[in-house]
């Protein structure tokens, strides 16, 4: 005779999320700044403060919507600082704050990790094939 099993509810899972867990910084901050979009538009604002329209050129086919709701979380964070200039129209610069200059080892150190790892001219894709 098959065994019957408990249908698991909402609740089931609920309380699997919410159990004791010890914090870990570097978990912590992979989900502040290891969204693909947010550490690609982080690059790109190292090397100069942008306005949203150089962003969407160069930020690798990122489109409007995806960017716009990048930058909102990353000024929410902190990360990002949002720039008004009182020029008529007005003109929105987008820099990265002192907490956001803070993350400039960490893209150095994935920079360096990337040119050993994936090579050059593969996609993501195609070098992670090649790594198996």
């Amino acid at each position: 005779m098959p065994v019957r099993r408990r249908k698991r509810t909402l609740s089931d899972y609920l309380s699997a999320k919410t159990n004791d867990y010890v914090t870990c910084a570097a978990v912590e901050s992979a989900r502040k700044i290891g969204n693909q979009w947010r550490l690609i538009v982080i690059r790109y604002l190292l090397e100069r403060s942008m306005r949203f329209n150089e962003l969407l050129k160069v930020a690798c086919g990122i489109d409007a919507k995806t960017l716009s709701r990048v930058l909102k979380y990353l000024v929410s964070e902190k990360i990002v600082r949002r720039d008004v200039l009182g020029t008529q129209p007005f003109t929105v610069r987008y820099a990265l704050t002192d907490k956001g200059e803070q993350i400039r080892p960490i893209m150095q150190s994935l920079k360096t990790w990337g040119e050993t790892w994936v090579p050059s001219g593969l996609s993501a894709q195609q070098a992670q094939q090649l790594k198996r």
